[in-house]
């Protein structure tokens, strides 16, 4: 069975209804970790061996947050530039990721049709993702269909509680490797 290792990032979770909700099921799961980075590492003192150490115990990395200004929340972006270095995790001898599966599982107040390029931001998400992609293929990982939630301004409790309901089997699915998204890059 896949090892799954969540990176939750979210800088105001007590705000967030979509991720407080989605967060609730994350399946407790023997092959599921879940790691909330904003409570493990408030002043940004991010433990890199032990990192590192988590990484190299699973199979499949999810990069969970809100898409924050076009990208990963600060706390997410600190973690990548301190533990995915160089000589371990990416260059000729940064090998220790490799073949490992990465996926993005993100919420955006804009719907699908804002990140068009005829939409409101004019660019695609996977676009304004290029750098988190090459990141993952750089440390020879594939990158995966990221996982979205469009338009969580406008959701109804409903429409959340569908929603975090397929979220809790699509990451049941990954840990039972019974569900792989498409790769969108291989190393």
């Amino acid at each position: 069975m896949p090892r799954v290792l969540i990176l939750f990032a979210h800088p105001v979770i007590q705000k967030s209804r979509t991720h407080r909700r989605l967060i609730r099921e994350v399946p407790d799961h023997p092959d599921i970790t879940f790691r909330d980075l904003y409570e493990l590492y408030p002043d940004f003192q991010v433990q890199i061996p032990e990192e590192k150490a988590l990484l190299a115990a699973h199979d499949i990395v999810v990069w969970q947050h809100p898409v924050y200004w076009y990208g990963m929340p600060p706390l997410l972006k600190q973690w990548v530039d301190l533990v995915l270095q160089h000589g371990w995790a990416y260059g000729k001898e940064g090998t220790a990721l490799a073949g490992k599966k990465v996926i993005s599982v993100v919420s955006t107040g804009g719907s699908a049709e804002a990140y068009t390029r005829d939409g409101f931001h004019r660019r695609t998400l996977e676009e304004f993702f290029a750098p988190i992609e090459r990141t993952a293929t750089l440390c020879r990982m594939e990158y995966l269909k990221p996982w979205v939630v469009w338009g969580t301004n406008r959701l109804t409790p409903e429409d959340l509680d569908r929603i975090a309901g397929e979220y809790g089997e699509f990451l049941l699915g990954l840990a039972e490797g019974r569900h792989l998204p498409e790769v969108v890059a291989a190393p």
